[in-house]
């Protein structure tokens, strides 16, 4: 009897674990590698706790996130700033649109040194290699712009699209070369230098703070720009799941982890109060 007993009760107490475990709802995330996949799965217990179970996809490059998500084979991204959404939800219909709804982090953009160590250095004729995206070729034009090597029309912002052709020559006639912007830093052997954003830099052994001779600022309007958010599809922008997601993200948990993690060496900085999407 006393076996038998222990059997039952065995047998309930794993039917309770069973039942626990599938009414925990699963949320799908696209991500990039580092260090958006690495910070979702830093949370993935704290949403458990909250009864989410969270499958993180690493997805190589910027091209295949959104329309993916859009699908709906998943329930949303992260590895996107304000600018690059704005610019996808300009190529498709309404009902592909995605929104930002979770601002993580910011990720600056540096100029790393390639055949040359110093941006005085530079002569006619010198490359610089950008991302060939037209949100972030933009954005790596504004930085060469800021440190004085060339010229961009009057009144570009983030929120513009300028490519090499729009460019005029600064302190030196340089030669622009557009790059996928996961191949970037596989250039430096070959260029003078790449603009090259953090979570392609960090991966790659680059420690922005250390390595770049120059850096987008923290406080810059860059830093507003470009801070990195989740995406969700409209009809999912007061979901649960995305309650949940906000609370374990915006957590100091997560602020001290992103400000003290020796991986994202300094090039990972927390923007929890920036605003959504327009």
């Amino acid at each position: 009897m006393k076996k038998a007993l222990s059997i039952l009760v065995v047998l309930i107490l794993a039917l309770g674990l069973v039942t626990a475990t599938a009414e925990n709802k699963v949320i799908r995330v696209a991500a990039s590698a580092n260090p958006h996949e690495i910070l979702l799965n830093f949370v993935k217990d704290d949403l458990k706790e909250l009864g989410f179970d969270l499958e993180v996809t690493w997805i190589d490059g910027y091209v295949l996130q959104n329309p993916a998500t859009s699908a709906g084979e998943y329930e949303a991204n992260f590895f996107q700033h304000r600018p690059y959404l704005n610019k996808y939800n300009e190529s498709v219909g309404e009902a592909e649109q995605l929104v930002a709804v979770i601002p993580v982090h910011y990720e600056p953009f540096g100029i790393y040194p390639g055949t040359k160590k110093a941006l005085e250095d530079l002569v006619d004729g010198d490359s610089i290699a950008v991302p060939n995206d037209p949100s972030n070729e933009t954005r790596a034009l504004l930085l060469l712009q800021e440190a004085g090597l060339i010229t961009l029309p009057e009144g570009t912002t983030g929120d513009s699209t300028v490519t090499k052709l729009d460019v005029k020559p600064g302190s030196v006639n340089l030669e622009i070369v557009e790059v996928d912007a996961e191949r970037l830093p596989a250039t430096l052997e070959d260029v003078a230098f790449a603009v090259i954003n953090g979570n392609y830099a960090i991966p790659a052994g680059l420690y922005p703070t250390r390595d770049a001779v120059k850096l987008e600022g923290t406080q810059s309007e860059a830093a507003i720009n470009y801070t990195n958010y989740v995406v969700v599809r409209a009809a999912d922008v007061d979901a649960d799941f995305v309650d949940a997601l906000r609370k374990v993200l915006h957590s100091d948990k997560v602020r001290d982890f992103l400000l003290t993690n020796e991986d994202f060496k300094g090039g990972v900085v927390p923007n929890f109060e920036a605003a959504p999407a327009e």
